[in-house]
């Protein structure tokens, strides 16, 4: 007597939990396979949040106030370019990554509904991109960006009146 509800493979064909590492491929986006593994440096992850945060509206920069003045030092050098990673520092293992995010956010955003937004953002970005699982993202908003203010936090005055 057969079994009516028994799975029907094709030769070469492997079903699900078959294989130990084949459930283990699965689970971590493909990044441990049968044929190797692959390995995310932290500074990947760390550019792919960075962006991923400067990509949502009410977000006006990343990093810290001495990180912010670091960068509009190093703006102002020809040929050097704004650090991607600024304000962002990542935690990445085989599987897994954690993000913490400093950010600046313009006046008027409710910051609640711009975290949730900045949150999924970055962990739709890291998994899609990556394949890691995102375990956490936490936000520290350090600062608010007044209207009329220059990166200095000084007020913008007009040289024509």
């Amino acid at each position: 007597m057969t079994n009516s509800t028994a799975e029907k493979t094709t030769p070469g064909q492997k079903t699900q939990g078959s294989e130990p590492g084949n459930a283990l491929a699965k689970r971590s986006g493909g990044l441990v396979t049968e044929d190797g593994s692959t390995t995310i440096a932290d500074v990947v992850v760390q550019k792919i949040a960075g962006l991923a945060t400067r990509e949502v509206n009410g977000v006006h920069a990343l990093g810290g106030g001495t990180a912010r003045m670091l960068g509009a030092i190093r703006d102002r050098i020809p040929g050097a370019s704004a650090s991607v990673g600024q304000g962002v520092s990542v935690e990445v293992g085989e599987k897994q990554a954690a993000v913490d995010l400093e950010i600046v956010v313009e006046y008027g955003v409710p910051i609640s509904d711009l975290a949730k937004t900045v949150r999924r953002n970055v962990i739709t970005a890291i998994e899609q991109i990556t394949g890691l699982e995102v375990v956490e993202v936490n936000i520290n908003v350090n600062d608010i960006n007044l209207p009329g203010e220059d990166e200095d936090g000084e007020p913008e005055t007009s040289r024509v009146q």
